[in-house]
């Protein structure tokens, strides 16, 4: 039986650097977009009801209404896209960005199991899934997987640097 080869030994790290810019860039992104659109009127509603159903964050809509559950949500978003940025350039602060990426995205996908209209009756229910609900949420499936990934090389990268800054002491 052939072992696994990890990504990491079985590319160049130039090549492994390229890859984890392009998914740290892309989730940059993807937040900046997402946290900014969370400030809209649009958005907020658009979401109210993966809130109102969540376990996890019904207590924004009654701390903050709709549109301020919403604000909040944007902000943790855009907080997560600059710790992202930063993160190009310091170990820690990858890490933490990678971190509260994978944390957004695993919140997400709690809404599969809590949301009315995920699964589509006319379709025979689970694990037929709406459009305008199940699918929507399934993209988050691959931004957690990134987000998983990037996190993986950024502990990985910042372990190896602290490392090396101990043997050299």
């Amino acid at each position: 039986m052939k072992p696994i080869v990890s990504l990491a030994t079985a590319q160049p790290k130039a090549a492994i650097h390229d890859q984890t810019a392009l998914l740290r860039w892309s989730l940059v992104v993807v937040f900046l977009w997402f946290g900014g659109m969370k400030f809209t009127l649009y958005e907020a509603q658009g979401i109210a009801p993966f809130i109102e159903h969540s376990p996890i964050m019904s207590w924004l809509h009654l701390a903050f209404g709709v549109r301020g559950a919403s604000g909040v949500i944007g902000m943790l978003e855009l907080a997560t896209a600059a710790a992202l940025a930063t993160g190009a350039f310091h170990r820690g602060v990858s890490v933490l960005g990678a971190a509260m990426s994978c944390a957004t995205y695993a919140i997400t996908l709690t809404f599969f199991f809590t949301t009315p209209g995920v699964a589509e009756p006319t379709a025979g229910g689970f694990p037929a899934i709406s459009a305008s609900i199940g699918q929507f949420l399934l993209k988050d499936l691959v931004l957690l997987a990134a987000s998983i990934v990037l996190l993986g090389m950024s502990l990985a990268h910042w372990k190896a640097a602290r490392d090396q800054s101990q043997s050299a002491v």
